[in-house]
């Protein structure tokens, strides 16, 4: 996991509690840390929601993407882990999910 998610772990702790965060990983190369470029790079995060959340599911979807971006100072793709499971394109599927490393949760 890149220096900047991992220096700011326990305010995505707090942040994935504000959102009823069940599970945060990172993917991609800020998982990797390689190709990662501080400068321009941006986060890819997936996130699976409480089922308990009293929420609205688009303003803690939206809520978290957001308050990632300003934590991170970066732009951050959020993807549903349930989405992501279910897509057809198992090549993508598999290597996301082998190598999301843990977050939250």
């Amino acid at each position: 996991m890149h220096a900047d998610i991992a220096e700011k772990r326990q305010e995505l702790t707090a942040l994935c509690r504000r959102y009823d965060v069940a599970r945060l990983e990172v993917f991609g190369s800020a998982a990797r840390d390689s190709g990662f470029d501080a400068a321009r790079s941006d986060a890819d995060f997936l996130v699976e929601f409480r089922a308990d959340s009293t929420q609205p599911p688009l303003e803690r979807f939206l809520g978290l993407a957001e308050a990632l971006e300003r934590l991170l100072g970066r732009p951050v793709d959020l993807v549903e882990r349930r989405a992501l499971e279910q897509s057809r394109n198992y090549l993508r599927r598999r290597s996301i999910l082998r190598h999301a490393t843990p977050v939250y949760g």
